[in-house]
């Protein structure tokens, strides 16, 4: 992959080129603050190079608030199909409903300190490069908190919560089979009675399943 970082800790920064290189991918800028990252990319689209994947700290110079965050939307409104992680050390609700409602299909938001596998986090880009969304899952548990509110989401069963909780984080059916130890069958079953339970309709197709994440991002 081709990618991009935003990371103002240069030991962090040089550490992640280093090991995203190591294991074969292409770094091909890496800087410390979202201006820097937004005017990069420019340069990258505007020579028809634009990067697979962008990983962004959502809290940066100069505010150290949301600026990785404002640029993560910025990118995601001139190039609707580029990747974007966002890798922080804060679960920020408000900063995932903004971006996924905006268009949920190659994003993410890992959290810095619950990374301890380096091939989950190569997993983790590589899903995001084909498209998927990935969420960890103490971000899903926090967005499912603060959506108590939903009516929709209040008539879902303790496994049907699970099952979204997992759709939530980008995974398949058969994936959801082998985390909760269930059939597939039983999958289809919960994430049907998922749909039905939010009123999603049959004819947004698998789209549906973002729907179904969107819905309780909603405050």
């Amino acid at each position: 992959m081709r990618l991009v970082i935003a990371e103002d800790s240069v030991i962090l920064r040089d550490g992640l080129v280093a090991l995203l290189t190591r294991r074969g991918h292409e770094v091909v800028a890496a800087v410390g603050d979202g201006d820097a990252l937004v005017a990069e990319v420019a340069r990258l689209a505007a020579l028809g190079e634009l990067p697979d994947v962008v990983i962004i700290d959502i809290r940066m110079p100069p505010t150290f608030t949301d600026e990785g965050l404002r640029a993560a939307l910025s990118l995601r409104a001139a190039s609707p199909g580029l990747g974007v992680l966002l890798f922080s050390q804060y679960v920020e609700t408000r900063f995932v409903s903004e971006l996924l409602t905006g268009g949920a299909e190659g994003v993410g938001y890992l959290l810095k300190d619950r990374v301890a596998d380096v091939s989950e986090f190569l997993d983790a880009l590589t899903r995001i490069a084909a498209g998927q969304t990935v969420l960890d899952p103490e971000v899903v548990s926090q967005l499912m908190g603060a959506s108590r509110s939903d009516d929709g989401l209040a008539r879902l069963t303790p496994r049907e919560r699970e099952v979204l909780g997992l759709m939530a984080q980008g995974r398949s059916n058969t994936a959801i089979a082998e985390n909760l130890f269930l059939s597939y069958g039983a999958v289809e079953k919960n994430v049907t009675a998922i749909f039905g339970k939010l009123g999603l309709p049959q004819d947004a197709g698998d789209h549906r399943r973002v729907l179904a994440v969107l819905r309780y991002l909603r405050d």
